[in-house]
């Protein structure tokens, strides 16, 4: 499957996803130092992956898009996560959330995504907005926290609480949420997104007052009903974004191994006797990083693969290829996190200093860990549903 054309056409619109992302892949390393420096994507950067139709991959084909294969799709972000952690990560959350378009009105769909160029939609995890019913939409305001993309996105979407006759709307017994759809112009990005990992995803804060939002411009939070049908749209969003982000943690854990193997070949460490490498506990520490990591990825891979298979099959998940994305994808951001902490404490004051890529690691890794996707209750959850008790489905 060819990527789909953009309106800014490239060499790369000819080659296969996959092998646009690895062709795209030098250039976002050798950025990878102005990306953390800037906090956000350089514009070559962006609009080499735009171009491409990255962010696309995941509208429906009917629209414009690429409806690629939920494994490739986490095979590009692996590719990019190699490459730079921040620029993976921004990528995939934009292309997943991207999904939104198959249950929207098709022109709707198409006047956000696929004829504005280079669009990406940037959007927030919480219900901080409100959604006043006017004729024909909603007035929404909000201020909105953890908008990944905010500085290259063209639209954001206010995740908003609707308010009609000044009480809250419902939905099934619950208050009504909808991601309402606005014009990057039409809203303050707030420069808030200042950590010490992760820094290029540019995960800021915007602010929206007052701005009319076409009903047609928004779409349910949870259950909407497909209005463009497709295999992978039948998995839910949130697995999406749970294989997503472990197989990013795995990239930088990958890295962080390379690196070290690199590092322990000239170290030679304070008051020892030879160099890094031939400290036995240094080889023992990459032999075991090296089994947890591949493990962890192929689980990932395999639970993947395993629900891909299952939607191809039967048009739904089962609970059981649910449960595993689920537990491998938060069990990939775990291991990778001690993976990176093992091989930081056998680098000694090397890794330490600002602009080490150790300590990048470091600090990347352990925001991927804060992030919702990779929360230890998810280890609860799943045992719960093993020893046969009730769980919220709505978190697979």
């Amino acid at each position: 499957m060819n990527a789909p054309q953009s309106s800014s056409s490239s060499t790369l619109s000819t080659l296969s996803p996959l092998e646009a992302a690895r062709k795209i892949a030098p250039l976002v390393r050798e950025n990878a130092g102005e990306i953390e420096k800037t906090r956000e994507l350089p514009r070559p950067v962006f609009e080499a992956i735009a171009d491409a139709g990255l962010f696309l991959l995941c509208v429906p084909k009917s629209l414009g898009g690429g409806e690629i294969d939920f494994p490739t799709q986490i095979r590009i972000a692996e590719v990019l996560g190699l490459a730079d952690a921040s620029t993976a990560w921004a990528v995939d959350q934009g292309m997943t959330f991207a999904s939104f378009s198959a249950y929207m009105q098709p022109d709707a769909a198409r006047e956000i995504w696929t004829n504005t160029p280079r669009s990406v939609v940037s959007n927030t995890p919480e219900p901080s907005g409100k959604a006043i019913v006017v004729p024909g939409g909603y007035r929404v305001s909000g201020r909105h926290g953890f908008s990944t993309g905010s500085r290259h996105a063209n639209w954001v979407a206010s995740q908003a609480q609707v308010i009609e006759n000044g009480e809250a709307r419902l939905r099934d017994g619950k208050p009504e949420l909808r991601f309402c759809f606005v014009p990057r112009e039409q809203v303050e990005v707030l420069d808030t997104w200042h950590t010490r990992g992760m820094r290029g995803t540019g995960t800021n804060h915007f602010e929206l007052k007052d701005v009319f939002v076409p009903e047609a411009h928004t779409v349910y939070t949870t259950k909407p009903p497909r209005i463009t049908d497709g295999k992978r749209f039948h998995i839910p969003q949130t697995l999406v974004f749970a294989a997503g982000d472990g197989i990013v943690a795995l990239a930088v854990a990958r890295n962080c191994i390379n690196d070290f193997c690199e590092l322990a070949g000239s170290k030679a460490p304070h008051r020892m006797v030879g160099l890094l490498r031939d400290q036995p506990i240094a080889q023992y520490n990459v032999g075991e990083c090296e089994a947890q990591l591949n493990s962890a990825h192929a689980y990932l891979m395999d639970s993947v693969d395993k629900i891909w298979d299952d939607v191809m099959r039967t048009g739904d998940p089962s609970m059981e290829s649910r449960v595993a994305v689920r537990l491998s994808g938060t069990h990939a951001i775990r291991v990778a996190a001690k993976i990176v902490e093992s091989i930081y404490a056998d680098c000694g004051a090397t890794a330490i200093f600002e602009g080490n890529a150790i300590q990048r690691y470091f600090q990347d890794v352990h925001v991927i860990t804060q992030h919702m996707q990779g929360r230890r209750v998810h280890y609860e959850m799943i045992g719960k549903y093993r020893l046969g008790l009730p769980i919220d489905e709505g978190r697979m």
